[in-house]
């Protein structure tokens, strides 16, 4: 008899747990007591929803023991993908157990962890990187600000600045003081225009899904921390400009009206990215003034009109990004501006700009290892435009990046161009 009952309860453990088991795989469940239950107000509280856990199921299981009575008094509905309406019977313990399995509850959903480490905004979760592994947390919003999480703008900053090594004598490298001194400038000015943008840009910024979450938008930083850190950057960049001759101080500084001027030129033209051409290319003067004391109109400005094409290039594919939200915000851009002929016109200054290299080495009378940088840096391009998926919002960021590596090819072609004369 006692053999019996040993075996009938083995069974009936087995079953019961079974029927765990089953209910654990379950993607999502919830519990819905019936009219005819009556539960106390403390095992109401079991109902909350609580993320499975090793201890979690474990209760679960221990709960199993603690009723064993058969009831069918209560109704458990399966919310998995495949079985959203499968209506299955339970037993009072099933909700002690199924309370515990739900990671969501409707009405009262539960954050993603990604979302709460980076303080997502409206539903916007921003990756983790080395400035929020390494920098205090004072100091994240202001190297946020200055975009020294995305080094790829002082990149494209610092490589018309190179024109340093096009002015080097023939069969010399480039002054690598000069290299520190425009590198350094550039990651400041760099930052210095990406916090101006963001002041004048804040009330479009909240609308837009990529930049939400930027400093100032989200109110991580006040608009006047964000002018005290503005006037911070223009004095360190002052700094650097003074140890420039007179004639590039004044070049220099005449650049700062491109600079406070190109983040409103998106409310009234649809050719901010020409503006942004004009802006981020002025070093490619300045560098040159900064090792000859003036200017060689045939040499630099074909390389400065080439920059502006070339940004014209990169940076139209950037904005189709955001051309679903600049129509509902109402700013402007070449992407919403060349639409379905997007790649055609961008062929065309992609042409441009190499012809206008081409040319200013002619001027500059660099060697042939020039030439062949440029026809590397001419399938970059090509590359870019041709395989570029404009409906692809990561498409466009991976190309607009690569960018550093045609301002790289160039660069190199340069110096070897002149180097071995």
């Amino acid at each position: 008899m006692g053999l019996a009952n040993t075996s009938s309860l083995s069974k009936m453990s087995f079953f019961r747990l079974s029927r765990v088991s089953r209910r654990l795989l379950k993607p999502s469940v919830s519990a819905t007591p019936s009219s005819s239950s009556v539960f106390h107000s403390q095992q109401q509280n079991i109902y909350l929803s609580q993320p499975i856990t090793t201890t979690t199921t474990r209760h679960c299981i221990n709960t199993l023991f603690k009723y064993p009575l058969w009831s069918r008094d209560h109704e458990v509905w399966s919310k998995g993908t495949d079985f959203h309406h499968e209506k299955l019977l339970g037993v009072g313990w099933n909700y002690r157990l199924v309370a515990g399995m739900s990671s969501v509850v409707e009405g009262n959903p539960k954050k993603d962890d990604k979302e709460e480490k980076s303080g997502g905004v409206g539903g916007v979760k921003e990756a983790s990187n080395w400035v929020d592994l390494y920098l205090p947390e004072g100091a994240r919003g202001y190297a946020k600000l200055a975009r020294l999480d995305k080094p790829i703008g002082t990149w494209l900053l610092a490589w018309p600045c190179m024109s340093i090594a096009l002015a080097a004598d023939h069969g010399s490298l480039p002054s690598f003081k000069m290299m520190g001194l425009f590198g350094c400038g550039a990651l400041l000015l760099r930052g210095a225009g990406c916090t101006i943008n963001d002041l004048l840009d804040r009330d479009i910024d909240t609308k837009v899904d990529r930049t939400r979450l930027r400093p100032i938008a989200s109110g991580l930083l006040t608009p006047f921390q964000g002018l005290q850190f503005l006037g911070l950057q223009l004095l360190l960049g002052l700094g650097i400009l003074l140890q420039l001759n007179n004639y590039s101080r004044v070049l220099g500084a005449s650049s700062l009206l491109l600079v406070f001027s190109y983040p409103l030129m998106k409310r009234f033209t649809f050719w901010p990215q020409a503006f942004l051409g004009l802006t981020i290319n002025w070093g490619a003067l300045l560098g040159w003034a900064a090792v000859k004391g003036s200017l060689e109109p045939a040499v630099v400005l074909p390389l400065y009109l080439s920059g502006v094409c070339w940004t014209l290039v990169y940076d139209t594919i950037y904005a189709h990004q955001d051309k679903e939200d600049d129509v509902k915000v109402g700013v402007k851009s070449t992407a919403l501006r060349f639409g379905d002929n997007t790649k055609l016109w961008l062929t065309g200054f992609g042409t441009a700009s190499m012809g206008l290299l081409t040319l200013s080495g002619l001027s500059a009378d660099l060697g042939w290892q020039y030439y062949a940088s440029l026809v590397a840096a001419s399938g970059h391009l090509g590359w870019q435009i041709g395989t570029a998926d404009l409906s692809s919002r990561t498409d466009c960021s991976k190309k607009f990046v690569s960018n550093k590596w045609f301002g790289a090819i160039i660069f190199s072609g340069v110096v070897l161009g002149r180097t071995f004369q």
